[in-house]
């Protein structure tokens, strides 16, 4: 796994920036809103804590939406055990993990539990009451090889101009075959593809408000 680290360069005083796809992980600004906007809310997440959920995502990056999730279930009292799928192709290095989290004041009572939990390709308890699995390698291989079903999906890869492969129909269509009945996908993107690809795999998408500069998002529900 050590040659399919991610590489990374950091600007802006702190935000790492994928020099594979130069694209960044997050914005420094607002990357907790952000995520909140496209994934907790997209998904209607905090309203469906209550009932126990297994998100998945493509794209784990710093592992932000993971600990933003954490701190959603936290403060939601659920007490239903939370589980979390990702996959990633690249994965940082602990230590850059832990570098990019500290940006966050809101995470530094979670985030250094969360680091030296991590572990990869295996399940880790983040918190008591969720479990986390970051699945390695390209999820054109992986996704169609596990056997979970997830009740949301954060589809939360680099640009679709930049990673044209985690957006593609195919792939698409392995998530809607790995979303349970009813299960929801949320992204920051629009790209139109990308919702024809959902729509394709038995999603019912919208177009929605986006984040920030991002006039839209994509949003949907599995019908089929």
């Amino acid at each position: 796994m050590q040659d399919h680290r991610a590489e990374l360069e950091w600007r802006d005083g702190g935000v790492p920036v994928s020099k594979h796809f130069d694209d960044p992980y997050f914005s420094l600004d607002n990357g907790l809103a952000e995520t909140r906007h496209v994934f907790l809310e997209g998904n209607g997440i905090p309203a469906r804590l209550c009932d126990g959920l297994h998100i998945a995502e493509l794209g784990f990056g710093t592992g932000l939406n993971l600990l933003t999730t954490v701190l959603a279930w936290q403060v939601s009292g659920a007490g239903k055990p939370l589980h979390f799928t990702s996959f990633e192709a690249f994965p940082m290095a602990q230590d850059d993990i832990a570098k990019a989290l500290s940006s966050f004041p809101e995470l530094h009572a979670i985030a250094p539990q969360f680091v030296k939990a991590l572990q990869w390709d295996a399940p880790f308890e983040v918190v008591p009451g969720v479990t986390a699995h970051v699945i390695v390698g390209d999820a054109r291989q992986t996704l169609p090889a596990w056997r979970g079903r997830a009740d949301a999906w954060y589809l939360d890869g680099f640009s679709p101009a930049k990673n044209p492969e985690l957006w593609s129909p195919e792939l698409m269509s392995e998530v809607g075959r790995h979303t349970a009945s009813n299960g929801t996908v949320a992204t920051y993107t629009a790209a139109g593809f990308v919702r024809r690809g959902l729509e394709d795999a038995g999603f019912d998408v919208m177009r929605i408000k986006g984040f920030g500069r991002k006039r839209h998002m994509t949003v949907g529900t599995l019908v089929k």
